[in-house]
């Protein structure tokens, strides 16, 4: 307790280099922790692009290749999953709900995904959390389409406002543009952090009107007129929108979303897709699979943590200078100790205390700027890189980090305490010529 009291004195006496010391641990603190929560919350953001979901169906390819097209709206895919198949997996008695996804066009840049209801209804991200609108509603008519909060702030569009679909996903206006059949706006969504944000909803049948002949025979049996006349931006918009969706009957989808009734079906259900008979189909369970994706991305994460730790060790280092500069102006001062009684141990003991102290110091400020900046900083980090800084403040990793930094501090205080145990009773306390 005495030499603890000695060592709150000494660095009080000292207080200048002492509070540089403490704050260059404080930042480094402060880096470790901010790198551990942002790796930790991009590790969520994307393991739980989709939850709720215990398949993911589409034609034969990777199950990371499946997962990348219709999670992430990334890559391209091979071949469609027939209605019909999509349609006899769905009534099979052990599917809770399905999802089902039609890709292939974009607009602006932005992937354009035809679906249906259930996606409003049944999809999940991070959790529990479902889709909602900022405002309109989904875009369940031929003609309605929604678009995600990126698409929303970066192309400004209002309710209502038309959009002309290309066909691929490219960033300018495409070769082949469907500017005869517009969609209307009818619903914003709220930003979710997921790639759904840079995304615009169709219906199904949307999807397919889009892509309808409007050339002869019926719907396909207009005259030339006609069809010059779905190329007048007003009059077109009216004359195609009064078609119905039971005129444009859904032949096939890109993928689908599958939730089974009971967790224990799910893989007796992904054997039966995988060997479905009809068509070569691909079921991949999407948590496994991002899990496994993350894994191959966490390099990243690794080289900053790295870094932090280096920026940590720059830190300990400037403490070790601070404390060795000060020990040649100390010589009297453990001297006066020496000769009053302390042993050489009891002055290593102090310096050890002191290196401490200031060790906690720093741990303690790097937290406080740590949780402080955070709770300033998360709208805009969740508005400006898509991911939410949510969850446990401290996790089991985070309480490791402050023991190591703790107990590291305290070993670096035992090189100047070395030094300082070592120094002779006479090198104190002789006069200076």
């Amino acid at each position: 307790m005495i030499l603890l009291k000695l060592a709150l004195k000494s660095i009080k006496n000292r207080i200048g280099s002492a509070l540089l010391t403490v704050v260059s641990i404080s930042l480094s603190v402060a880096l470790i922790f901010a790198v551990e929560r942002i790796k930790r919350a991009a590790e969520e953001s994307f393991t739980q692009s989709v939850s709720q979901v215990d398949l993911v169906v589409g034609a034969k390819t990777s199950p990371l290749n499946l997962l990348l097209f219709t999670v992430f709206n990334m890559g391209s895919f091979s071949n469609n999953v027939s209605w019909k198949s999509y349609n006899e997996i769905k009534s099979k008695p052990e599917v809770a709900w399905t999802i089902p996804y039609s890709l292939g066009d974009g607009h602006r840049g932005f992937r354009v995904i035809g679906t249906d209801e259930n996606f409003y209804e049944h999809y999940r991200y991070r959790g529990d959390k479902k889709v909602e609108f900022l405002e309109g509603k989904p875009a369940l008519d031929v003609w309605d389409v929604v678009i995600g909060s990126e698409v929303h702030k970066q192309l400004k569009y209002k309710m209502g406002d038309p959009i002309v679909v290309d066909h691929g996903v490219t960033k300018t206006i495409g070769v082949q543009r469907h500017d005869d059949k517009p969609f209307r706006i009818s619903g914003i969504m709220k930003p979710t952090g997921t790639a759904i944000d840079q995304s615009l909803y169709i219906s199904l049948h949307g999807m397919e009107a889009m892509h309808s002949e409007w050339g002869s025979g019926g719907l396909k049996n207009e005259s030339k007129d006609t069809h010059d006349h779905h190329h007048d931006h007003h009059h077109g918009h009216d004359e195609h929108h009064d078609h119905g969706e039971e005129e444009f009957q859904v032949k096939s989808i890109t993928s689908f979303f599958l939730r089974t009734q009971n967790r224990i079906e799910t893989l007796q259900l992904q054997r039966e897709i995988n060997e479905f008979s009809k068509e070569p189909l691909l079921a991949a369970i999407p948590g496994v699979t991002l899990a496994e994706l993350w894994r191959g991305l966490s390099q990243l994460g690794y080289a900053l943590s790295f870094i932090s730790v280096m920026v940590l060790i720059v830190g300990l280092a400037a403490m070790v200078s601070t404390l060795l500069s000060g020990l040649n102006e100390r010589r009297r001062e453990m001297a006066i100790l020496r000769s009053i009684g302390a042993g050489p141990r009891k002055i290593l003991l102090l310096l050890v205390l002191e290196s401490s102290v200031l060790t906690i110091g720093g741990v303690f400020l790097g937290l406080v700027i740590e949780i402080f900046g955070f709770s300033i900083l998360s709208h805009w980090l969740e508005a400006q890189f898509d991911f939410s800084i949510a969850g446990s403040m401290f996790t089991s990793t985070e309480i490791f980090y402050v023991m190591a930094i703790i107990i590291c501090g305290s070993l670096v205080g035992l090189i100047p305490a070395w030094k300082a145990m070592r120094l002779a009773l006479k090198d104190g306390l002789a006069l200076k010529v």
